[in-house]
């Protein structure tokens, strides 16, 4: 599977859809489909959307999930979930291993941790993408260390 920056938002979120698809029938997966396929069964409020007669898949691919809806969009908070996993699992930002332990000692789970980290992650890609730089990690870690006070 190619490396997501790389796909567009369709055959992303077709990726998505396939993965859990596989998950569901036994089918051996790629890495990637694997952490895909495990953060989808953590959230089973999206697993109408990704299962059986519910999943139409051109509806789901082309799925608008405006804010002023009042509706999540699903793939991007799995994958919000995604990015906090690899970023934990090489310390990038460094220390953001430590912090996740902190919170997931705190909140209970790994799963729990992420939770507390994502409006932060959104909060910094935001800002980036509006002022049209790259993310700000000192500004991340800073939110993320927030939580743990």
């Amino acid at each position: 599977m190619p490396v997501f920056h790389e796909q567009s938002r369709e055959s992303l979120r077709r990726a998505y859809v396939e993965a859990w698809r596989k998950r569901q029938r036994g089918l051996p997966l790629e890495p990637l489909e694997a952490q895909i396929a495990d953060v989808i069964a953590e959230h089973p409020e999206y697993h109408v959307l990704f299962e059986g007669r519910a999943v139409d898949e051109p509806s789901v691919v082309a799925a608008e999930f405006p804010p002023e809806a009042g509706r999540d969009n699903p793939f991007l908070h799995l994958g919000l979930h995604l990015a906090i996993r690899e970023q934990v699992a090489t310390d990038r930002p460094s220390g953001i291993a430590a912090i996740h332990a902190g919170l997931a000692r705190r909140l209970g789970t790994p799963h729990a941790a992420e939770h507390a980290m994502l409006e932060a992650l959104g909060e910094t890609l935001w800002s980036a993408q509006r002022a049209g730089r790259a993310p700000d990690e000192d500004a991340y870690l800073t939110r993320l260390r927030a939580l743990l006070a």
